[in-house]
């Protein structure tokens, strides 16, 4: 559609203040990268067989699987060809790739479990010999792989798993079967049809000792035939709220047997006779999860900025009652209920992206800690993937589903993108590690971290406000950002003391540790979350500032503001907890919301320059309400006449079925 663009957003445009280009630099990670992004996306674009001629939601289950397949093939060699031309590290890459990726499926791909999990499973934990074996053949994709942790009947919990791997000294193999329904693995993305190998995580016997869970390369599929191999039962779970063509599959072993080096035995090792040789640590097995939990964080900042594009902009086009007479109808935009729904989402999609880029440096510097011996750091950045992963995909998923209910019932058409957003939002709440579970093991860390602070021990940079905590309790109320931050951290400290002081009472009334932490665990869940949040806010405010010098006046400016309006915004959604643990007072929470209604005011002009700034393509978005154009009222007609419903204007059931059935009817 070359028309031209709507006249309000050409409005809004002209309203904005700041340069976007500016923006759309700061959100890429450089100027460099965004030159880098939308050179792959203009090749992926002129690939004509990344054209859907029939939209996709108008495939079958079988013809969007291999619709998908067909593409990812296509996408993954010119990917490959761009990885060759700009060598990067994974944070610039996925920063690059994400989007690219993302406009040109459309949906998941059948690959996405291979290069986020199965590669650098192999980096992680690979010895030399084993990655100098698998990884050329891996990133070649002459080996296809996936991850299978998750079974049928478990799934967090990882010492509940049923699959074995018993090792045979006599033949140097290890015998992996699943013995009940239940250790069927369940999950895994492009397990069903597409992958030939598999990092299978089963339990370890050696001589009839379990030294449980171990990670095991298994080929599943005949290199030639791609037919399952004997002993191996393999195939598709099925339709899912989203997710639809990542091919996510269930996988069987009986007696299945592979070669003892097909361990991975970077950090624990069974030799040739069967000695069992114990990793120095058992967090460092961990590397490979919390990596893909801090991509989750970012991905996390990427769906909410691809949902605040979508309402924005249709909500500057779309025009709604007539509250003054003789007025004409307003832009929804214009309305303060519409910009509080949706402002927040810009500010958040800033945030988490920010607090994943700082928690990913935190994550490159532990590891190369560990490198030389440190581990001091690893459970508290154990610790931090937990609870960031768990809050900010859960807050993704609601903002998500909150962008589309502010776009009313045009937000419900699959056109919209919408629905599938939310299929792949959502799905992030629960895998690789479930929400509820993730935030109780931050919980046992911050117990951990209370029980130093009683004991007067040096703290973790992340915990060390408890400290302050505990020696003053609380400090006057100030509405300023530190203040907000302060109050927060004032409402984890208060939190997390609480729930050791309940756990301690449970315990003392006759109970074992572990009731005791069950029968305290909703306080310790809201223990976690409160201590995120304090580190999410903390985080995005400081390196904003930090950053406010690299940008022109007028962007610092906006930026602040977005910072402010998430520390204000979470304010007034915890009143309660600030009530309750700071020295906040009903005049502050008064000031509180008038700012509050000043910085949406201040952001409604640029609002849609904002999220402009996002350098958000209409081939990514895919969306007949978020177009950069506005054309939304003839995208979504256009649409509509796609349906294959339309092709005839008498469709063959009648005939068949409503003719007939009319027909008895008569008189």
């Amino acid at each position: 559609m070359a028309e031209a663009v709507n006249e309000d957003l050409v409005k809004e445009r002209k309203k904005c203040n700041f340069n976007v280009d500016e923006l759309i630099h700061f959100v890429d990670g450089g100027k460099e990268y965004t030159l880098q992004r939308r050179e792959l996306e203009e090749k992926l674009a002129s690939v004509k067989e990344l054209k859907d001629e029939v939209p996709v939601d108008y495939l079958s289950h079988k013809e969007k699987y291999e619709n998908a397949l067909k593409k990812a093939c296509i996408v993954t060699d010119i990917l490959n060809d761009h990885r060759k031309k700009y060598p990067l590290n994974l944070l610039k890459l996925n920063n690059v790739v994400r989007p690219a990726f993302y406009g040109a499926l459309k949906h998941v791909s059948p690959f996405l479990l291979h290069g986020g999990m199965f590669v650098p499973t192999i980096m992680g934990q690979g010895t030399p010999e084993q990655q100098a074996e698998w990884l050329p053949k891996a990133t070649a994709m002459k080996v296809i792989g996936t991850y299978a942790q998750t079974e049928l009947g478990h799934g967090t919990f990882l010492r509940g798993l049923e699959t074995t791997a018993t090792y045979d000294e006599n033949t140097e193999e290890f015998i992996i079967n699943t013995p009940t329904l239940t250790a069927n693995k369940w999950w895994p993305g492009g397990l069903g049809h597409t992958v030939n190998h598999c990092i299978v995580v089963a339990q370890l016997y050696i001589k009839g000792e379990c030294y449980g869970v171990h990670p095991f390369i298994v080929q599943l599929r005949d290199m030639e035939t791609h037919q399952p191999l004997p002993g191996i039962s393999l195939g598709e779970i099925g339709p899912k709220l989203g997710f639809q063509t990542a091919n996510n599959g269930f996988l069987a072993f009986d007696n299945f047997r592979i070669p003892r080096k097909n361990m991975l035995m970077k950090n624990s090792q069974v030799l040739k006779d069967g000695t069992y040789v114990k990793s120095k640590n058992d967090k460092l097995t961990y590397g490979t999860m919390v990596m893909v939990r801090v991509t989750i964080v970012r991905d996390a900042a990427y769906f909410l900025s691809l949902a605040a594009t979508t309402a924005v902009r249709y909500a500057a086009v779309r025009h709604q009652s007539r509250p003054k007479p003789n007025q004409p109808e307003p832009q929804i935009l214009d309305y303060v209920t519409q910009q509080h729904k949706l402002f927040i989402h810009i500010a958040t999609s800033h945030a988490f992206r920010i607090v994943g880029d700082w928690l990913w440096d935190t994550f490159v510097q532990v590891n190369l800690d560990l490198r030389k011996g440190n581990m001091d750091q690893l459970p508290e950045l154990h610790a931090l993937a937990c609870c960031l992963k768990a809050v900010c995909s859960m807050d993704a998923s609601l903002g998500v589903e909150q962008s589309r209910l502010a776009c009313g019932g045009h937000g419900y058409m699959a056109s919209s993108s919408f629905p599938a957003l939310h299929g792949v939002t959502t799905a992030t709440v629960t895998y690789e590690g479930e929400h509820t579970v993730l935030l109780l093991q931050t919980a046992r860390y911050l117990v951990k971290a209370w029980k130093q602070t009683l004991d007067g021990k040096a703290m973790t940079p992340t915990v060390s406000y408890m400290l302050d905590y505990f020696k003053s309790d609380t400090k006057p109320w100030e509405n300023t950002p530190q203040g907000i931050i302060r109050g927060f951290q004032e409402v984890a400290a208060g939190k997390t003391k609480a729930a050791c002081e309940t756990i301690e009472k449970y315990v003392k009334a006759g109970n074992d540790y572990e009731d005791a932490w069950n029968l305290a665990s909703v306080q310790l869940v809201n223990a976690s979350e409160a201590h995120c949040r304090a580190i999410i806010c903390d985080t995005f405010t400081k390196e904003i500032q930090r950053l406010s010098n690299t940008f022109s006046p007028n962007l610092a400016r906006v930026m602040q503001q977005l910072v402010e309006l998430y520390l204000v915004y979470w304010t007034l959604q915890k009143t309660g907890d600030l009530l309750e643990y700071s020295t906040i007072s009903k005049a502050d929470i008064a000031a509180m919301r008038r700012r509050y209604e000043e910085l949406l005011a201040l952001i409604r002009p640029n609002a849609v320059g904002l999220v402009d700034g996002f350098g958000i393509t209409d081939e990514t978005l895919d969306s007949t309400l978020g177009s950069y154009d506005g054309r939304v009222y003839e995208r979504l007609m256009a649409e509509a006449l796609k349906s294959p419903l339309n092709v005839k204007p008498v469709d063959d059931s009648f005939h068949k079925y409503l003719k007939p059935f009319m027909a008895k009817a008569k008189l």
